[in-house]
């Protein structure tokens, strides 16, 4: 289950609740996304607050954009926040695909690449292997708790990003917009071709999607303005043509059936994205989960 981080009019009771009734539902994972040009809570500040508001549930950042912050200072806060969660974290990171956010932190809009990413991955690695990778005269801590580092996933959805990534990653952070089961599929056999092929075990494979629960119209409505807020980087009318076929919206057992079709391809594990923070669509998602 993915916090509503992207929402209007949060705050700490929001998002605490939202945190524990996760940790104590059947989730298998706690996800948050992060943006810059947005008002959406710091990624690594809430990385301190979840660790503290939560037990048993991991904690996966989907995505993280190594690219717009200090490889080194990122290996530490992330060092850091798998410190106190007591080795709770995995780590989804991404390009991004928003230039705003690169502009807003004066990242160099040459390093949005699969390189600039792999290569700021190389230094977090070093950093949590407690190797200094400055003329610092002590290495930078941290330790993490998981040895050599919380796992890294790759969030993407092309193949030839998923092929670079397999030599440092340990699986996918996807998402789907249209739900296409078919072409997920495509993808994650790419994922499970390049794991053999760089000698690994196999791929821990997740994808993503919006949800709304209710009846079909204000469900998909529901989706719409959330696709209207978070997407405002792309001209309203294109969001607008694309709403109707995107995220899901529905029924429980609507729900219930997508993800058996997800399940049957092999998928270890959706990340389901919500449209709203009332906590009545987490807990509705709650008994949904309960069954797989």
């Amino acid at each position: 289950m993915t916090m509503p981080v992207m929402e209007p009019d949060l705050d700490a009771a929001v998002l605490r609740d939202w945190a524990q009734a996760i940790d104590e539902g059947p989730f298998s994972s706690l996800c948050w996304g992060e943006r810059i040009a947005f008002d959406n809570p710091d990624s690594l500040t809430l990385l301190g607050a979840l660790a503290a508001w939560t037990e048993r549930v991991r904690l996966v950042t989907t995505v993280l954009v190594p690219q717009l912050h200090d490889p080194v200072m990122l290996a530490k806060a992330l060092a850091s926040g798998d410190m106190l969660c007591q080795g709770r974290l995995t780590v989804g990171v991404g390009v991004g695909g928003r230039h705003e956010d690169y502009q807003a932190v004066g990242a160099d809009p040459e390093s949005q690449t699969m390189r600039g990413m792999a290569d700021r991955v190389a230094v977090m690695k070093r950093v949590w292997a407690g190797e200094k990778v400055t003329d610092s005269v002590r290495p930078v801590g941290p330790a993490p708790v998981q040895a050599g580092g919380p796992p890294l996933l790759v969030g993407t959805i092309g193949p030839k990003t998923v092929r670079s990534a397999a030599g440092w990653a340990e699986g996918l952070a996807g998402t789907t917009l249209d739900l296409d089961v078919a072409k997920q599929n495509e993808l994650f056999d790419v994922a499970r071709s390049a794991w053999a092929q760089a000698g690994k075990s196999a791929p821990h494979l997740a994808t993503s999607f919006w949800f709304a629960f209710g009846s079909s119209e204000d469900a998909r409505a529901q989706v719409h303005r959330h696709l209207r807020r978070y997407m405002n980087w792309i001209p309203a009318e294109y969001v607008d043509a694309m709403a109707p076929t995107t995220g899901w919206a529905g029924s429980q057992e609507e729900l219930a059936a997508v993800l058996r079709k997800f399940a049957e391809i092999g998928t270890d594990e959706v990340q389901l994205i919500p449209t709203s923070s009332d906590i009545e669509q987490l807990r509705r998602a709650a008994e949904v989960a309960a069954d797989f």
